[in-house]
């Protein structure tokens, strides 16, 4: 795997925790700028929000220019966006800062996972997807928890701080260590490589991954009433329980990037419904604190576990666009992350009690093995994929799995190579004797 890889996780690191330090720190920011929790909340919607929009719309403003000096401006603009909100004066300026920082973060996933699959070979894209998605589940595991503390110890704007720092080193790293990517021979055609969206396989691969991340985070969303009002844990296990998820989400992330290449749809139907099966548990056993805590920590596993796949897959039936393809991945992933918790407040406002949002994300995944069922049968079939080249449009069925060929197959194509060559070397020979003459 090329180190430039490892760097664009390690500035996912830096994204990651921006994006999800804020839910540690609301109580100090609303005491801070002077409103309510709920509207100190909504820098998280803001930056969600910002996430689905930025990673379509950037991807398609920066699709002729260099992938290297887009990644380079996109990290300048989110660590600016860290400083500004560290130093805001109040609420609009900090909201403001959310969004551009939102925007950018979208920009650099999309660009960023163009970048690490087109230095790698085919067979190896899940596991550098996989380096990218570890940055997140690190900052999980470490950046979160660490932002919460220096929230503590020295101040909310001290994380921020902290970030636009780890921003500055990310930005050291892209500079110098990601390779020129070359710009295709033919420029990019916005109208060509939006003829993706007309293949139904990438439809239903954006609908399974909103399915896939919303039930997760519905349930993930309220862990931490679970385990002090339903499982009735101390608040100060939270943080530690909150950490064991982000530990099983770097296990999974491991896992399913080894060998998601090789069994894409194995991955995702098992983790899919190894997530539901473990959230019915977690519903069911919501009320014992060890449970409730072991069951984090698998649900992290196996939410991490289908991820690498199921960006995988939607570079797969998208091929020929792929930064397209990484911003509908981004896209599609933070619909479910602010649809999923939308839900779940939903059932815990209808008095169904805390355990509830874990029912409803249960809901959500089974409909996300279903349509990762329905793909399945659709990619055995040989229902060809739209794959855009230029500005041409073809179609190419799946590619039939080694073992699939028969003999017979074997032995024509080898009468087809055999003839292939007997003629290479009647063209030769012809040549050699007009030169001959």
């Amino acid at each position: 795997m090329p180190l430039a890889v490892y760097i664009l996780g390690l500035s996912v690191f830096a994204l990651g925790t921006s994006e999800f330090m804020l839910s540690g720190l609301l109580p100090a920011v609303a005491d801070d700028m002077n409103v309510s929790i709920p509207r100190a909340g909504l820098l998280i919607s803001a930056f969600a929000v910002g996430m689905v929009v930025g990673a379509p719309l950037l991807a398609v403003a920066t699709l002729r220019l260099p992938r290297r000096t887009t990644l380079v401006a996109l990290i300048t603009v989110f660590g600016l966006g860290q400083i500004a909100g560290a130093l805001a004066p109040n609420y609009a300026v900090l909201f403001a800062s959310r969004v551009v920082s939102a925007l950018a973060c979208a920009g650099f996933w999309a660009v960023g996972a163009a970048v690490a699959v087109a230095m790698v070979p085919v067979n190896a894209r899940a596991r550098a997807l996989a380096v990218m998605i570890g940055g997140l589940s690190i900052a999980n595991v470490l950046g979160v928890p660490a932002g919460a503390f220096l929230g503590e110890s020295l101040g909310w704007r001290s994380a921020f701080w902290a970030v636009g720092g780890a921003s500055a080193i990310a930005l050291a790293g892209v500079a110098t260590l990601i390779p020129r990517i070359p710009l295709p021979d033919e420029r990019p055609r916005l109208r060509n490589e939006l003829r993706i969206y007309r293949d139904r396989q990438v439809w239903l691969t954006i609908s399974l991954i909103a399915f896939s991340a919303g039930g997760v985070f519905c349930a993930f969303s309220y862990l931490a009433p679970l385990l002090t009002d339903v499982a009735g844990l101390d608040e100060g296990w939270v943080p530690a329980v909150l950490a064991l998820f982000g530990i099983g989400a770097l296990i999974g992330t491991a896992i399913g990037g080894r060998i998601a290449d090789a069994h894409l749809f194995g991955v995702l139907l098992s983790g899919i419904a190894a997530s539901t099966v473990l959230l019915v548990t977690l519903a069911l056993l919501a009320q014992y604190a060890v449970a409730a805590a072991a069951l984090a920590f698998l649900l992290g596993v196996s939410a991490f576990y289908t991820a690498p796949a199921l960006n995988a897959r939607l570079f797969d039936v998208a091929a020929a666009a792929p930064t397209l393809a990484a911003a509908t991945t981004t896209a599609a992933f933070n619909l479910g992350n602010t649809g999923g918790p939308w839900i779940g407040g939903a059932t815990i406002d209808a008095g169904l009690g805390f355990a509830s949002p874990a029912w409803a994300g249960a809901a959500l995944t089974v409909g996300a093995g279903v349509l990762t069922a329905v793909s399945l049968r659709l990619h055995r079939r040989g229902t060809p994929s739209r794959v855009v080249t230029g500005a041409v449009t073809v179609t190419m069925p799946p590619p039939r799995a080694a073992e699939d060929r028969t003999a017979e197959d074997r032995t024509a194509e080898d009468r087809t190579a055999e003839d292939r060559t007997a003629a290479g070397r009647t063209a030769e020979d012809k040549t050699m004797g007009r030169s001959t003459n």
